[in-house]
């Protein structure tokens, strides 16, 4: 069994604690309004059969839900410290947000010198909202 640490980041609203709580499988926080985390949330869960240098092993995942806020940006390099992975999520739906996931990417994939395969991006949309009817424009 091996351990991961994967942070969750992206600007505000984005959809970064509902994603979390789909991938770890927690519930106590579904529906409702809208809550901001608060500096960080770390969600402990298992994968039992990942693949890993061809061989399936388990991994005991920590999922950092991170706040978008800038108020927490002093707090990045505590939170980057022995992290595995970086999964930034942003919301097509607001236009600031393009130019916030520069920063994202910037700071914890660039400066941290992780690889872009440890990375992954996530344009979050919601399927609700008036601009829901076909594709999000991602601008250019």
């Amino acid at each position: 069994m091996f351990n991961a640490k994967l942070l969750l980041v992206g600007p505000s609203e984005s959809g970064k604690t509902v994603l979390a709580n789909f991938l770890s499988d927690a519930t106590e926080a579904i529906g409702g309004d809208y809550s901001p985390t608060q500096g960080v949330r770390i969600l402990e869960f298992e994968c039992p059969n990942v693949n890993a240098g061809g061989k399936n092993v388990g991994c005991e995942v920590e999922l950092w839900d991170c706040s978008g806020d800038q108020k927490f940006e002093t707090c990045w390099p505590a939170l980057m410290k022995d992290s595995n992975g970086v999964i930034i999520v942003f919301n097509v739906e607001v236009p600031s947000h393009l130019k916030e996931i520069e920063t994202f990417y910037s700071y914890f994939v660039q400066q941290q010198r992780l690889h872009d395969s440890q990375c992954l991006l996530i344009a979050h949309h919601k399927p609700s909202s008036a601009t829901g009817r076909g594709r999000p424009g991602l601008g250019k």
